[in-house]
């Protein structure tokens, strides 16, 4: 078992294919989900608007990108749109991608997470002055965010575990650096490794997410005694 999956002879030769794979993840991660955030954050804010030409378009966006695989958007962008004269390369395919995919998923949640703000809140900072916009921005994006905490966190994990679909379109993310070292060395020992680095990546967040979650009906309870 530990010559197939775990040879540490195969690890060392392949350690520098996997750690620049693991870099182009790193870097794939910090662009993507600052882009699905930045996209929620659009959605929730004309999820307010309650102009039935504003509201039934969105829900219809929305409904579509949640419900469409990510994976076959991405081979979509990647293999379709060159025959339309357009070519965005992999890391621009991934970006949309995640983009509209994501971008749908946060914005639910954020959306979700205003809902839950009382509207005396919203009335309180309008009648101090503050425009709709301000009140928006410094008083319910705050406490929406903070009350839908969790799930962003949990959203956030899958957006990162998903950059291993780049490996569809040939971007040199951790997965397909795995499969080429495999490719190399005819073992799935770079697999493993791969599967590895992916837990210790995200096995902090995991444990974030559950302190958070645990603290939840806790801070709940104290608000409503207040």
């Amino acid at each position: 078992m530990i010559e197939t999956f775990f040879n540490p002879d195969i690890i060392r030769a392949a350690w520098p294919i996997l750690t620049a794979g693991l870099g182009n993840t790193l870097l794939l991660s910090v662009v993507v989900v600052p882009l699905g955030l930045l996209g929620g954050v659009i959605l929730a804010l004309l999820a307010s608007v309650r102009s039935p030409l504003v509201r039934w378009p969105l829900m219809a966006w929305v409904d579509f990108f949640r419900a469409f695989p990510p994976l076959v958007l991405l081979i979509f962008l990647y293999a379709g749109l060159p025959f339309a004269g357009i070519e965005l390369g992999g890391f621009g395919c991934v970006a949309i991608a995640f983009f509209l995919n994501t971008g749908a998923y946060y914005g639910e949640i954020i959306r979700a997470g205003i809902d839950s703000v009382p509207a005396g809140q919203t009335e309180a900072a309008r009648s101090t002055g503050l425009s709709r916009l301000q009140t928006m921005a410094w008083v319910v994006l705050p406490q929406a965010i903070r009350n839908v905490l969790p799930d962003l966190l949990s959203n956030t994990l899958e957006v990162v575990k998903l950059t291993s679909l780049g490996s569809v379109v040939a971007m040199p993310e951790l997965l397909f650096q795995a499969r080429q070292a495999q490719s190399l060395t005819y073992n799935p020992t770079p697999i493993m490794a791969a599967a590895v680095v992916y837990f210790l990546m995200l096995w902090p967040l995991v444990r974030l997410l559950s302190r958070l979650e645990n603290r939840a009906p806790t801070s709940q309870t104290e608000a409503t005694r207040t």
